[in-house]
């Protein structure tokens, strides 16, 4: 009995629902690569991967990371300080135009992103890594799980190992543990195929046609419905021999 609630309690832990990523970056993503993003995370993890001076004040280190979401080309929508069983986070949510224009930015200097259209299909790749000449963190910063995130547009072809595979059908995370990419200079490698056509579209397509198919039954059913009373009419109207 013991065991089985072990087993269920580590099954409970794993779902990805149910974990706290310490450095996240959660996007939602286009077919014409626009979107959103937020990032959330401790304050000495922003300082190691996004660059930012570093600061005991949050205050200033958030109005630090709005400035270079600001310099990268985004959109700042909301940055905040939230706090997390006694920890404090900063978060920064913010709109872009082209993914593809994300990379090696002042807010990204610790992300690389490509999204290409290939025949039918758009190939999503890219990979997070600790910045080159990154301070070295504490002992205390070092725990902890790190996240990529997507929220696909479209229908999800492939992926490259996603850590829970394709959740609630077009969403895809990739996590890894943050020693493992603060030491040797490991990155957490990500990529996936999408389709083209947006679900949204799809959606509005297959709505479409089946409210074209059930007009055009309606139409045939009351042309046969007109043309059988026709023919009774006639029949009635023929004179008795």
């Amino acid at each position: 009995m013991a065991a089985r609630l072990g087993a269920a309690l580590l099954l409970a832990a794993g779902a990805s629902g149910c974990l706290r990523y310490e450095f996240d970056h959660e996007f939602w993503l286009r077919t014409d690569g626009a979107g959103s993003v937020r990032v959330t995370g401790r304050p000495a993890l922003w300082v190691a991967f996004k660059g930012l001076p570093d600061a005991d004040d949050e205050v200033r280190l958030l109005a630090d990371a709005r400035r270079a979401f600001e310099r990268s080309g985004l959109e700042v929508r909301r940055a905040q300080v939230t706090t997390w069983s006694g920890r404090h986070y900063l978060s920064v949510t913010a709109e872009f135009k082209d993914v593809n224009r994300l990379s090696a930015t002042p807010a990204f200097p610790d992300l690389t992103l490509q999204l290409q259209r290939a025949a039918d299909r758009l190939n999503l790749e890219g990979a997070w890594r600790l910045p080159a000449g990154s301070a070295e963190l504490a002992s205390r910063d070092r725990d902890g799980l790190a996240a990529i995130r997507f929220h696909l547009p479209s229908k999800v072809y492939a992926h490259r190992n996603a850590a829970d595979g394709v959740e609630r059908g077009n969403i895809l995370t990739w996590r890894t543990e943050l020693p493992a990419v603060q030491s040797g200079g490991r990155a957490l490698a990500f990529g996936a195929s999408l389709g083209q056509r947006s679900i949204l579209v799809s959606t509005l397509w297959l709505f479409a046609a089946a409210i074209g198919t059930a007009v055009a039954t309606l139409v045939t059913v009351f042309a046969l419905v007109r043309r059988r009373g026709r023919a009774s009419e006639d029949q009635l109207q023929q004179p008795a021999r």
